[in-house]
């Protein structure tokens, strides 16, 4: 049973588009002004961030349709495979950041600055809503 058949939510899709945005904006800068190399960092990240955010939301999604199929059952069973993409996110962005670190394949600050386009692009989300919410 898979879960992650479901359309993204308007939130949803605003996040992932708004990581795509901060992140092309975010890798034009910085080849603009750093470097080639550090431009490529912040795009890996970005796509990163913005993979790891598919993996969990389908996990996600997938979890809640076991729980409504499974409603009231003692122990319920949740397939290895929810697991793996739970993990399997993590594993993915900590490999590439030690990558980065460690083999000097992309400036480690600019894979984590990459990162972080997901985290802006969140608190934008939480800005709007809040906006939205307030407007009359």
């Amino acid at each position: 049973m898979s879960g992650d058949t479901a359309p993204p939510t308007a939130p949803e899709r605003r996040i992932e588009w708004g990581t795509i945005a901060l992140g092309a904006g975010a890798t034009l800068w910085v080849a603009a002004r750093v470097s080639a190399r550090a431009a490529i960092g912040v795009a890996a990240g970005t796509l990163l961030a913005w993979i790891n955010f598919r993996w969990l939301r389908s996990a996600v999604l997938t979890l809640e349709a076991l729980s409504k199929a499974q409603a009231g059952t003692e122990k319920p069973n949740v397939p290895s495979q929810i697991y793996l993409r739970f993990f399997g996110a993590f594993a993915l962005l900590l490999a590439a950041v030690c990558a980065s670190f460690f083999y000097s394949l992309f400036p480690g600050a600019a894979v984590v600055a990459g990162l972080f386009t997901l985290v802006a692009a969140v608190l934008l989300e939480c800005i709007y809503q809040l906006a939205r919410r307030r407007a009359p």
